[in-house]
């Protein structure tokens, strides 16, 4: 076993040296010897984080690709042969994984308790995780995923989640991989607050609702922006008063309709959880003057919210997400247990 690697896992880093794995170009994902502060990984499902899933599937749609799923399995074993790890090259951004625990590093440092043959999630970004893969078994257009036979490592700074037992591994991944964001929304909200929601029929939105309203509580109002319909029953099982159609990137519908239900007053906050890019002024105008704008999307630029709040004069507190919070896998997987209509959707939306 390997001895001195950095708790940050800079001694994986090959490219270009003196980073940390997040922004490094290359990793070392040679498994055959960890370090002795490592966590290692059998890996049984990849959960691409859903903006950089999409991405890449229009990239290679647009390469004349037909056969999606090869597709893109092959651009997954490719991408971490030549980078080791899934870290879209695009975008930037990553996901997370679930696996078993093969071996633990007497020096990692555990932030709950597990043992070998336990099946965790990872709760930091597949963009900085060392991964190698022997074999894409399945990929699941419809739900974000890959299954792999392969291996991941885990840094002694990196978080994880032990599966809880009383749910299914697929359905646990899909709530954890974005806990984030509703424990997110349930410091920010407070009782009375109006909150619109931009993209409340996906898998953060629908979580973010019932987190909200939850917070506001009945004298405050949740309104969800959609751009299909057919999602407005999704939307008001789970949370939403109010429910607008509109594409998360038409500012001027969106601010207008966020005006006339709110009489004038604008939102609060603002949860922006689409992934497709462009939709920084949508969410900015939809906000009150000295509001609070929250970005929990992977499309979101740092330079378009920033100069584009500016060139219209909105003063907005603006947040771009992080994806940890303390307790967030915790909170978010209790509120999927007592909420029985969240706990219906996630199980037809994930569970194979």
């Amino acid at each position: 076993m390997k001895t001195g690697g950095d708790r940050y896992g800079t001694h994986r880093v090959i490219e270009p040296k003196g980073v940390l794995p997040q922004p490094a170009r290359v990793l070392n994902n040679d498994m055959s010897e960890i370090w002795d502060n490592e966590l290692l990984i059998d890996v049984i499902r990849l959960n691409v984080d859903s903006a950089s899933f999409h991405q890449i599937k229009n990239k290679l749609l647009k390469q004349g690709h037909t056969d999606m799923e090869k597709a893109f399995a092959d651009h997954v074993i490719d991408l971490t042969n030549r980078t080791g790890k899934h870290k879209n090259e695009d975008t930037g951004s990553g996901g997370m994984l679930i696996g078993v625990v093969a071996q633990i590093g007497p020096n990692f440092e555990m932030k709950e308790q597990i043992k070998v043959g336990d099946k965790i999630a990872s709760l930091v970004s597949l963009s900085l995780t060392p991964l190698k893969v022997n074999k894409v078994k399945r990929v699941l257009l419809d739900k974000d995923q890959v299954e792999i036979e392969g291996q991941a490592i885990l840094f002694s700074s990196g978080i994880y989640a032990k599966l809880p037992e009383d749910m299914d591994e697929n359905l646990a991944l899909s709530v954890l991989d974005v806990a984030g964001a509703p424990t997110q929304v349930e410091r920010l909200v407070m009782p009375g607050d109006t909150v619109v929601i931009i993209g409340a029929n996906g898998k953060s939105g629908i979580l973010c609702n019932a987190i909200a309203k939850e917070r506001a509580e009945v004298s405050g109002k949740v309104i969800g922006v959609v751009r299909n319909p057919d999602y407005i029953d999704t939307c008001k099982l789970t949370g939403c008063d109010e429910v607008i159609i509109a594409s998360a990137t038409d500012a001027l519908t969106i601010e207008k309709e966020v005006r006339r239900l709110t009489n004038g007053k604008m939102a609060d906050v603002v949860i922006n959880v689409v992934n497709i890019e462009d939709t920084e002024l949508p969410t900015i105008m939809a906000c009150k003057d000295r509001g609070l704008v929250y970005f929990f999307s992977m499309a979101t630029s740092f330079t378009k919210a920033a100069l584009g709040a500016e060139g219209i004069g909105a003063d907005v507190d603006m947040i771009l997400g992080n994806g940890y919070a303390h307790d967030h896998a915790i909170i978010s997987v209790d509120l999927l247990r007592r909420n029985p209509t969240l706990m219906k959707i996630f199980k037809e939306r994930y569970i194979d």
